[in-house]
């Protein structure tokens, strides 16, 4: 978009579009481009999901789109995606198998999906299926990434847009769901972190092979709350995962953690149905070499 000849100033509200957008979409969920265009100076917006830039758009109708812009530098708002490098952590995964491979490779009883297609990149807030245990056995359903906020980080907010990775288990926030009857399995293909080493713009993918079923280790609710101001007040299956200490392979380009991820049957079995005394061991990370690395 071109920049008005008087500066953003002008077009309200607020008067300025960067306290609007982390007001109402959230500085993790945009990142801003400065530009130059051909007919004059122009920022390009990028947003992580579609209904949040056609809702800056309905709010700065008078914003005139530059076509032809050019792109010599790149500033988003935060790093990366408004998040630290630790909180930034594995906010990107993809899920292909494909819906039958999964109910036969869970032993899935019940399937709540609809039609399910191949899904190569979910972000925070983005609906996901999981496998949690129901009256009838493992029941698969879909869920939207991101459990509830500790009330201690929504002062000032009018929104909670989720936790994704969960590692503090002792917290008394996460205690309340660490029972068989909130934890779940996420099924996945792949999972990016982004790479500390190159400033942490920049994803490496990390896979099994894959013959090997694999699902992040879960917590799911359901939760009452506003997600997304546009949308209002809303009932949602949430769910996150847990992290621990990375192992070598994700160690290399993140230090800090990795998500928990199971790949034995019986650990399925016991995640979601043993006491927490004998889940909590499985918040570890997985041996060393299992893991497929390709740069993004």
């Amino acid at each position: 978009m071109l920049v008005p000849d008087e500066g953003f100033a002008v077009l309200g509200p607020w008067n300025d579009p960067h306290r609007w957008l982390d007001r109402e979409i959230g500085a993790a969920e945009y990142a801003w481009h400065p530009a130059r265009n051909l007919i004059g100076d122009a920022v390009a917006v990028h947003f992580r999901a579609l209904d949040d830039a056609c809702h800056f758009l309905e709010a700065f109708p008078t914003l005139i789109l530059a076509d032809g812009t050019l792109g010599p530098t790149y500033r988003s708002p935060f790093l990366p995606f408004g998040r630290d490098e630790e909180k930034s952590m594995c906010n990107l995964y993809s899920q292909t198998s494909a819906q039958d491979a999964m109910r036969r490779l869970f032993d899935v009883a019940v399937d709540r999906l609809g039609n399910l297609p191949p899904q190569p990149g979910i972000y925070p807030d983005y609906r996901a299926p999981i496998i949690r245990q129901g009256e009838e056995g493992r029941e698969l359903v879909m869920g939207r990434w991101g459990m509830p906020t500790p009330p201690q980080f929504l002062e000032g907010k009018r929104a909670d847009r989720g936790v994704t990775n969960i590692r503090n288990t002792k917290s008394p926030h996460w205690r309340r769901w660490l029972g068989p009857e909130h934890r779940c399995l996420v099924p996945f293909t792949a999972f990016a972190e982004p790479d500390a080493t190159r400033g942490g713009r920049h994803n490496v993918w990390f896979s099994l092979p894959e013959d090997r079923p694999a699902a992040f280790a879960g917590l799911w609710t359901r939760w009452t709350s506003v997600r997304k101001l546009k949308e209002g007040e809303t009932t949602d299956d949430l769910y996150g995962f847990l992290t621990c200490a990375p192992n070598a392979e994700v160690a290399e380009v993140h230090p800090k953690a990795m998500p928990v991820i199971l790949t034995d049957p019986q650990d399925w079995k016991t995640w979601l149905t043993a006491p927490w005394s004998a889940a909590a061991a499985l918040q570890r990370h997985l041996p060393d070499e299992m893991l497929s690395v390709q740069q993004a």
